[in-house]
């Protein structure tokens, strides 16, 4: 079945393009800061427009979930019998849906903000395992955004540790990633979630074993932009990442990976939440792929590849690839565009093992 983005999402996109609305509880206004990603010209409330984009992922979500068997989860079980999702702050050392979100010293992982892992039942303590962060859109949740991406099932099956932690909640009750100056931290908390998500990295390591080769990240527009901030903050812990609807710094100089990454981006041409094309703020699509083809040291035009069927509401094989290949070790640059794809796409059931299989396919060397 598919991930079916319902037409509410169309209304979502719109208020999301504000500019200019005061916040009286913070007494600030919008426009140098909202408007950076979601673009300029309209007027309705901002507060309504993210609501509206967690309605539109949570119908998603929840029409992708009622598509899903009634039973149990893969991997879903009870402390001491297998794989399941562990239980936060009871620390430590367990296997496999053993012990909790205990960090080093019987700590939370993630500290304050503590995260969950979802432990596969074949994963066996000293074997080392892939470990997969997602991280969700603004206004939205790492609970969300795996109901809408379905990567649980996929650890279980595929034997990969996995976590999706939570951002910071703003003045407004929406929860964002600080990933760069255009997105999305429009308060201006300058949180450091760079520092932080490494943080919960380094907990998992101390926790459980991650082959570390073969860490990475994926994200959500919000999330997308802060994936890549990690690529550029923290090139020698992670071995690929994927964005979906997501965007790099406008200035690519602010980053500055030691190492290659290697680098999926997916956008669809019809989202007018984060435009395909770009704005003054953040790089188009090709452009934030081309940077990164720079950075991983790859042949200066990139190949075609075969098409893919990602978005179940468009016939066909309606996304196209293209792909820069002649890297340095590590690195890797890939576009995937959606034709007529919006910024909540319908997603196919190819989509999360099409995206799990391209970070599989390239690890650290």
């Amino acid at each position: 079945m598919v991930r079916k983005a319902p037409t509410i999402a169309q209304a979502a996109r719109a208020p999301l393009r504000e500019r200019g609305a005061a916040r009286p509880e913070t007494g600030s206004l919008l426009p140098a800061r909202r408007s950076r990603v979601y673009g300029q010209g309209m007027t309705s409330s901002p507060r309504l427009a993210a609501a509206a984009l967690t309605l539109s992922l949570s119908l998603a979500a929840a029409s992708m979930a009622g598509c899903s068997s009634d039973d149990e989860p893969a991997g879903t079980s009870s402390p001491g019998t297998g794989g399941g999702t562990t239980t936060p702050g009871t620390g430590g050392a367990g296997g496999a849906g053993e012990g909790g979100a205990g960090g080093a010293g019987g700590e939370p992982i993630g500290g304050d903000r503590p995260v969950e892992v979802f432990v596969p039942s074949g994963y066996q303590e000293g074997t080392p395992a892939p470990l997969v962060v997602l991280l969700h859109g603004y206004t939205a949740s790492g609970n969300l955004q795996e109901l809408y991406f379905q990567l649980q099932p996929i650890a279980e099956q595929r034997g990969f540790l996995y976590a999706h932690p939570d951002g910071t909640i703003d003045a407004n009750g929406d929860r964002f990633w600080n990933a760069t100056d255009a997105c999305c931290d429009f308060g201006g908390t300058r949180v450091d979630d760079s520092t932080y998500l490494q943080r919960v990295v380094d907990d998992i390591k101390e926790r459980y074993t991650v082959d570390p080769k073969r860490v990475f990240f994926l994200g959500h527009s919000n999330g997308g932009f802060m994936s890549f901030r990690m690529a550029c903050d923290h090139a020698g812990t992670i071995a690929a990442i994927a964005s979906l609807a997501g965007a790099m710094y406008s200035d690519e100089s602010l980053c500055n990976p030691s190492e290659p990454v290697a680098v999926l981006h997916i956008h669809g041409t019809a989202d007018d939440t984060v435009d395909y094309n770009g704005t003054a703020f953040y790089p188009s699509a090709m452009q934030t792929v081309q940077d990164w083809a720079t950075f991983d040291g790859c042949d200066a035009a990139p190949a075609p590849g075969a098409g893919l069927d990602l978005e179940g509401q468009i016939a066909g094989d309606e996304t196209t690839v293209q792909a820069f290949t002649g890297c340095n070790p590590g690195g890797h640059a890939e576009l995937w565009t959606i034709e007529g794809g919006g910024h909540v796409p319908s997603l196919s059931p190819d989509f999360s093992p099409k995206v799990i299989d391209f970070l599989f396919a390239h690890p650290k060397p």
